[in-house]
Parts: structure tokens; sequence; C-alpha cells
């Protein structure tokens, strides 16, 4: 409120950030955001309906979710499952058979899954788009991942809204295809439509 009132805004037109909300160290950082995270017993699914870190880019999120990787590890001793994405370019585009597989994999934007996901049973993943609204699969919905395989994730909804929590939905691979203005090429991605949650990008969040 003081923020929005102009009264914290000094001469310069800046403002003093308290020093308790200053951290110079990420694991701290990870650590007062994340309580317990790495602590194996951490199971309660409204445990990461509860925390979350917001970045103003995307690279930020990722470095910040490998970071908390590097501390969670759910269940010990489990699969990691790498599920890579099949990328291609629409034929709209002049120059579709020009493109390397390695770049298209390299392109990202807030509403795209990464080319590679690695998931293991207990991570946190957020939903990017509408697949079934009536049964809670809408984009933003949090969820759990349970297990995975080549073409369905088995997920487990968590959400403050009693009809859908705890609810364990099947995620399919689907086509996506982000607005032909936010990526150089018009990309045509095959992945399965979520992202780690630990942190996301503030755009994201408003949603």
């Amino acid at each position: 409120m003081e923020i929005g009132a102009g009264s914290t805004i000094d001469d310069n037109e800046m403002i003093q950030v308290p020093q308790s909300m200053v951290y110079t160290n990420l694991n701290t950082f990870i650590n007062r955001i994340y309580p317990g995270i790495g602590n194996p017993r951490v199971q309660d699914d409204q445990y990461f309906l509860k925390h979350i870190i917001l970045c103003p880019r995307n690279n930020e999120v990722h470095n910040i979710s490998e970071a908390i990787l590097q501390q969670f590890n759910p269940v010990p001793n489990t699969e990691v499952y790498i599920l890579r994405s099949i990328d291609s370019v629409s034929e709209e585009d002049g120059m579709h058979l020009a493109y390397l597989v390695e770049f298209l994999q390299q392109l990202n934007s807030s509403g795209l899954p990464p080319a590679l996901l690695c998931l293991k049973v207990g991570y946190s993943v957020i939903l990017l788009r509408n697949l079934d609204p009536g049964e809670g699969l809408c984009n933003g919905t949090r969820m759990v991942v349970l297990n995975a395989r080549r073409k369905v994730l088995q997920c487990k909804i968590i959400s403050k809204d009693r009809r859908f929590r705890g609810k364990v939905v099947l995620v399919p691979r689907i086509r996506l295809s982000p607005n032909a203005d936010i990526l150089p090429v018009l990309l045509k991605r095959l992945q399965f439509p979520v992202r780690l949650a630990f942190a996301m990008t503030i755009n994201k969040s408003q949603e």
C-alpha cells in the first residue's frame, strides 16, 4: 500500500528494500521459502500449494528449480523420468526444413513446456493448458507426479477446491504451438503440457 501511494519512494525514485527481505545466498533463500524441503518426509500435498517462488524471467525460474532439485528428493532411490519432446516447424514457415532439431529444442517461452522434462515421483508441476476443466485440468492447475509413461503422466491435483483436491488424473502428451509472435519460428512441440512448479514467472502466476 505504501509503495502504491508513493510514500516509500525517495527523491531519486528508489525504494529501500527491508534488509529482512534481502538474501545473497540462494540456498538460504530456498530454505526460507521451502522450509524442510530437504526432508524426504515432506509428502503433504498442501505443502507445495502454500509455497512458491516468483521470478521475472524464465531463466531464473529454471536456475532456482535446478537448485531446489539438488535438495529435494521426495522418494529416495526412485527412477528419474526423462521425457523428450518431438519438435518440428510448421510448413507455413517457408524455411521449415532448414532448422536443426538442436536449435528447436533450445526454444522456450512461458507457456511452452521444455523440450526436456526430468521428473520424479513427488515433484510438483503446473499444467500449461486447459485440458478438461470439468475434471480440474485447467491452465495453472498444480499437481504432484505419481507416475510417468511415454504418452501419459499420472498426477494428483493439489488445490484448495475440494472438488478436485487429491484427485488422480492422467495428463496426455499433446502438440503445442505457441503464438507466432513469441518465437522466431512457427514451432510445433509434442510434449506433456507441464512445467516444474517450484518457481514460476510473475506473468504465469497472474494468468
